[in-house]
C-alpha cells in the first residue's frame, strides 16, 4: 500500500527553524518526484519544494529559495524540508505529495499524498 506520512509543523517565531518529514511507503523516494505544497487560508495552493534524486532534479518556489533546503535519505525512504529563517508569510498547511512525473508533479498532477501538517509562524 502507498503512504506518506508527513510530520514536523509546529508553531514557531520568526526567524526560526523547522523540519518537515515525510516517511515514504510502497514506493521508492529515489525515483519519485516527491515534495510539498503549501495552502494558506485565502491563499492559492503553491508548489513549494520537490526532489526527485534519481533525475538530479530539485525546486524551490522563489519565496523560499534560500531559505528552505529538500533533501531524501534513501536509507529511511524519507523526504525531509529544512525550513530557516521562517516568516509569517510561511503560515501555512504542508502537503507532502509524490508522483512518477517531475514535470506533472510540481505542477499539481501527482499520484500520491499524505495529510497537511500545519506550520504556523507568528510572534
Amino acid at each position: 500500500e502507498v503512504q506518506l506520512q508527513a510530520s514536523g509543523g509546529g508553531s514557531v517565531q520568526p526567524g526560526e527553524s523547522l523540519r518537515l518529514s515525510c516517511v515514504a511507503s510502497g514506493f521508492t523516494v529515489h525515483d519519485h518526484a516527491i515534495g510539498w505544497f503549501r495552502q494558506a487560508p485565502g491563499k492559492e495552493r503553491e508548489g513549494v519544494s520537490f526532489i526527485m534524486s534519481s533525475a538530479g532534479e530539485t525546486y524551490y518556489a522563489e519565496s523560499v529559495k534560500g531559505r528552505f533546503t529538500i533533501s531524501s535519505d534513501t536509507n529511511k525512504n524519507t523526504v525531509y524540508l529544512q525550513m530557516n529563517n521562517l516568516k509569517p508569510e510561511d503560515t501555512a498547511v504542508y502537503q507532502c505529495v509524490a508522483g512518477w512525473s517531475w514535470g506533472l508533479t510540481i505542477h499539481g498532477s501527482y499520484d500520491n499524498w499524505g495529510q497537511g501538517t500545519q506550520v504556523t509562524v507568528s510572534s
